[in-house]
């Protein structure tokens, strides 16, 4: 059977629930080469050309590029030509899925098409890198584990932070090991600007260059109401998740880490908005996450403001501005970086500090060629679960109400660190000059979830976010 034909049943297959699976498992010696298409490459992308070409001599090749973007992947494969790389070039990822010598695709879309297009690339008999978060919702997330071990793929997430094995990996143990006594709580954060994405007057026009209807792929189809197609998707709902799960993903599945689960939070709520400007963005600038897992609670803080109003500067909690914190008994540990961490004493004195890490990229290569899942430093398992982390959050605020400040710390002060949170962000948006006093801050009710169905328990309007209707022929697969 031809790889267009196989290619078409699976995806007509999409919309029935019944797939023709091809067996295209592949194991190469070290000795053999890795062919490699990067997906998406307009932004983070760029990043993952650079770490395969990094890899020649490892025996990795850049062997195509995709981008629905005319202009985009001209740019790229020009690139790719000064270097003597002989690419093909793809506009329509379907196209590329039916080369049978790419062996794994590096995908770096926009969040909407990280679950289909991984999950099409599986069926075709890849394996897969996939940027952060993996998927775009709850549910898809699940699919492609599931899709990964019905297959036996390789999946990677791009939470390069896994591969700091001497830095970050040595502190998790460490403080798992108990050197610190229990762990209190795990704070993340994701304290980075964001500056206001303007008003759109009307509908924008879309480039020339551009295939729309390929762009949105499995998410409604609707004109372009801000001023960039490009980028600024990540604050609008229907592509995007806010930048707790654009930058935060990374520090909240580093939060996790440290706890040690496997599952999602029984209990999640937030609390936050988007504050200080008014434009085409719809997800939170500011806000707070609270995951009440039974051991400690993690809590996770947005800021796109600046420490305050006339200042450059983003602000900093025990020296991480963009990293985690992990109160423990006997003091806490810092992760400052993507490589690094710091523990203290309750005194803040220095007690240990780690430092180290590894090339992602080519971990997934490694593990490509062992096929082992284990060889991994971040599988799709845990890109799911920090993934959805993220995702629950957001459930909670976007089903939430505005309420003044006090109204919000009476409901809230039960439980201590997350009013200290709270307090905290009340005392940044004052520097910013933010009246939260008018009630611009949105509180999301209290959601009870199932962490073995990942479903919310009694919320049908919770669950609706779980599981969105996808645009046809653009289905994420239900039966696997």
């Amino acid at each position: 059977m031809s790889s267009r034909r196989r290619f078409i049943q699976q995806s007509v297959a999409a919309s029935t629930g019944v797939f023709y699976i091809a067996k295209t498992s592949w194991a190469k010696s070290p000795g053999d080469s890795i062919n490699v298409a990067v997906i998406g490459f307009n932004g983070r992308g760029g990043s993952h050309i650079s770490g395969y070409k990094g890899l020649k001599k490892e025996g990795v090749n850049v062997a195509a590029l995709c981008d629905v973007d005319q202009k985009v992947l001209d740019r790229g494969l020009s690139g790719l030509d000064k270097d003597k790389i002989k690419a093909k070039g793809y506009t329509d990822l379907r196209k590329l899925l039916e080369n049978k010598d790419i062996d794994a695709v590096s995908i770096a879309t926009p969040n909407h098409w990280h679950s289909l297009a991984s999950i099409w690339a599986m069926q075709a008999g890849k394996d897969v890198y996939v940027e952060k978060p993996v998927s775009h919702n709850v549910w898809e997330g699940r699919q492609m584990v599931k899709w990964a071990r019905k297959l036996g793929k390789i999946v990677q997430t791009g939470t390069q932070a896994r591969s700091s094995r001497e830095g970050i990996f040595a502190a998790v143990k460490w403080v798992q090991e108990g050197n610190l006594g229990a762990i209190k709580l795990s704070r993340g954060l994701c304290y980075k600007r964001r500056a206001s994405i303007g008003k759109a007057e009307g509908e924008q026009a879309i480039p020339d260059t551009i295939d729309y209807d390929l762009w949105c792929g499995p998410a409604p189809k609707t004109g372009l109401t801000r001023k960039k197609l490009h980028y600024d998707w990540h604050w609008t709902w229907n592509y995007g998740n806010g930048d707790l799960g654009n930058q935060g993903i990374h520090q909240m599945d580093i939060a996790r880490w440290f706890l040690g689960e496997m599952q999602l939070s029984p209990i999640v709520w937030s609390v936050g908005g988007r504050l200080g400007y008014e434009d085409d963005g719809e997800t939170a600038n500011t806000q707070i996450v609270y995951h009440g897992y039974e051991k400690a609670p993690l809590i996770f803080e947005v800021r796109g403001l600046p420490a305050s109003k006339d200042s450059k500067d983003m602000d900093k909690f025990k020296g991480a501005g963009v990293g985690v914190i992990v109160e423990c008994e006997k003091g806490y540990v810092v992760v400052p970086s993507y490589g690094s961490a710091i523990a203290y004493d309750p005194a803040g004195k220095v007690i240990k500090e780690w430092k180290g890490a590894d090339d992602h990229f080519k971990n997934f290569i490694n593990a490509c060629r062992s096929r082992r899942i284990d060889d991994l430093h971040a599988d799709i398992l845990e890109g799911h679960l920090s993934s959805a982390l993220c995702h629950t959050g957001n459930i909670s605020y976007r089903l939430g109400q505005q309420q003044n400040p006090d109204e919000i710390l009476e409901k809230i002060k039960g439980e201590r660190f997350a009013a200290e949170s709270f307090e905290r962000m009340k005392e940044h948006l004052a520097k910013n000059d933010v009246d939260i006093a008018k009630g611009k801050l949105t509180l999301g009710p209290v959601l009870k979830f199932d962490p073995v169905a990942e479903q919310f328990i009694d919320n049908d309007a919770a669950n609706a976010h779980v599981k969105p209707k996808y645009r046809e022929p653009f289905v994420v697969p239900e039966a696997v």
